[in-house]
């Protein structure tokens, strides 16, 4: 059987939300690439919605994308592959939520959330362990609301 041939049987749409339109597919720190393809995606909502608009998009990037990530991993066969990024997304985007967009608040939202993300503190690590795309998004998920509280203190300190 050809290497492709049980591409065939994958749902599209699935693999399309879970790897981010393919970003999980990148060789390398695929999770870092897609953490950066969340910036302007939370800039644009937050410029078009505001704070409001970047909650729902990352309750729904979570919804959904638990949902994807459960087909993508039950494809593949085992848990928590490194192609499903969509957590990261989710995660950035609940880093960044009531937070205004600036150079400075996008880079220390990302550093954190990478720091948190892979160094998958508790209960960060607890989470990964629910079953399928829960399992996957539910650690990202606990990161990013980590971040977004250390994010919120620091910016009240600097003011």
């Amino acid at each position: 059987m050809p290497a492709d041939a049980g591409r065939a049987a994958r749902p599209f749409g699935a693999w399309a939300v879970a790897t981010v339109l393919g970003i999980g597919r990148v060789p390398f720190a695929s999770g870092t690439v897609a953490t950066l393809a969340a910036i302007p995606l939370y800039v644009l909502a937050h410029a078009l919605g505001g704070p409001l608009l970047v909650l729902a998009l990352a309750a729904a990037a979570a919804l959904v994308g638990a949902l994807c990530a459960g087909v993508v991993e039950r494809s593949l066969g085992y848990h928590d592959p490194s192609e499903v990024v969509v957590d990261e997304v989710a995660g950035f985007l609940l880093t960044m939520t009531f937070i205004a967009p600036s150079l400075v608040t996008c880079a220390a939202g990302f550093l954190l959330f990478r720091a948190f993300d892979v160094g998958k503190p508790w209960p960060a690590s607890a989470a990964e362990r629910l079953p399928g795309g829960w399992g996957i998004m539910a650690d990202d998920l606990v990161c990013g609301i980590a971040a977004n509280l250390i994010l919120h203190a620091g910016l009240w300190l600097w003011r």
